[in-house]
């Protein structure tokens, strides 16, 4: 036993050194790959590509085996255009394929390959042929439309591959002609012009640029007819008190602290110091503290029947952080509702009818003052956004919020609420 115990000991003391010269040995390898100022002037070796490329909307996307070079940075492709600008694409030494994108047609082009270490010494290139599928620019393009709504209208488009891409909406509402220019990387995306005349046709067009400079054609939409419809007057409206309930839906408690529950439907907005909104002082559905902010339900009942078309909510601007009426205060954050869910009451169902779900967006690439003019103006809904119309005839509407803005739309502190107003149309019985 004592022999065996001390053959364990001497092997302990040898291969422990061991095992750190080669840990050593392996750290200095890779140490050579971070080290900025290292010596070097030796090319790593080209990129060998494994299998043929893959032709992608307005690019193509190339697989590899990377170099054996300790201090290798990247994979690099590279292509000029017609017009001799030169657009480079890189992919680490952790990846085994690179996509080259920005081609805005069918044809053959080509596109060097290369390596790159982190010396800044380059490989052989390789040089190959390819042909893109449709461009990005000419694939979004085909799927706009442009849908009338209640004196407004939607410009919707599908990016399947989520590249930056600019929408050009060019309209003439009867007066003048207007230019908005809207960027987005998103798969799905909508944009509502609002704030149009609907006793006047619109002219539309659209088309699309990439970030590479391609051009779509012009999509022609012609004379669109906006709907009509009217802000709904709140002379008749009610909020009921806290502890009213409908549906199995409790109306929310509002008269925390400075707040008060009537203040939604007075037709003023919170403003710098003026204190005009609701709060529910932390009571989320049931009215108790402990349940949290949200969810919560205001309900108005609006003394008639009417069919509904769009909402306009108003955020608190807060008499603490708001310094002036400029300033952006609390909008788009902190207290203020940033999702919610909106019902009418239906008789015949004896039920609360779920319109749908709006998610108020937060300005991007606007001063403080301009965020401030745009959250005075509030933020609109169309009940039906997809396919714009009236919801039944109904005395009652339900507004039940479901996140704060803060935490990208995951925040549960959403408590506070200044104005809201419905449009539609008098309810013919």
């Amino acid at each position: 036993m004592k022999k065996l115990n001390m053959n364990k000991q001497i092997l302990k003391i040898v291969t422990c050194p061991v095992a750190l010269i080669l840990l050593g040995i392996a750290s200095c390898e890779e140490g050579y790959r971070y080290e900025v100022n290292y010596d070097d002037t030796r090319a790593p070796g080209r990129p060998t590509i494994i299998k043929p490329y893959l032709p992608l909307y307005g690019g193509a996307r190339f697989y590899f085996d990377i170099p054996e070079d300790r201090d290798l940075l990247s994979i690099n492709a590279e292509y000029t255009t017609e017009k001799g600008k030169t657009y480079t694409f890189s992919a680490s030494y952790f990846s085994d394929s690179l996509d080259v994108m920005g081609w805005g047609d069918t044809k053959e082009h080509e596109v060097i390959l290369y390596a790159l270490d982190r010396a800044g010494n380059r490989s052989d290139t390789l040089l190959r042929k390819v042909i893109p599928l449709e461009p990005v620019t000419s694939r979004v393009a085909s799927t706009l439309e442009v849908i009338p709504a209640f004196s407004s209208f939607f410009v919707n488009w599908e990016n399947e591959l989520k590249q930056n891409v600019n929408v050009f909406v060019e309209f003439y509402d009867g007066t003048k002609d207007n230019l908005l220019i809207y960027t987005s990387n998103d798969s799905l995306a909508t944009q509502q012009i609002l704030n149009q005349d609907p006793a006047k046709p619109v002219q539309v067009q659209v088309h699309v640029e990439d970030e590479y400079g391609n051009i779509s054609r012009t999509v022609e939409f012609g004379d669109i007819e906006l709907l009509q419809d009217e802000e709904i007057p709140k002379t008749s409206w009610v909020v009921p008190k806290y502890g009213f309930e409908k549906g199995n839906v409790l109306q929310v408690y509002g008269d925390g602290v400075e707040g008060r529950l009537e203040y939604v439907i007075d037709g003023i907005i919170d403003l710098n110091n003026n204190v005009n909104f609701m709060n529910t002082y932390n009571k989320g559905a049931t009215g108790l503290e402990k349940d949290g902010n949200i969810p919560w339900n205001l309900i108005i009942d609006m003394g008639d029947y009417y069919q509904l078309s769009r909402v306009n909510t108003v955020q608190r601007h807060d008499n603490a952080s708001a310094t002036s009426e400029l300033s952006r205060g609390m909008y788009y954050t902190s207290e203020n509702v940033g999702i919610y869910n909106m019902y009418f009451w239906d008789d015949a169902w004896d039920a609360w009818i779920l319109i749908g779900q709006h998610k108020i967006p937060i300005p991007a690439g606007l001063s403080e003052t301009e965020i401030s003019l745009k959250g005075q103006k509030g933020d609109e809904a169309v009940m039906y956004p997809n396919d714009p119309r009236f919801t039944k005839p109904t005395r009652w509407f339900r507004y039940e919020a479901l996140k704060g803005f803060d935490g990208n739309y995951s925040s549960t502190v959403a408590n506070c609420l200044s104005e809201i107003t419905l449009y539609g149309k008098k309810a013919t019985q």
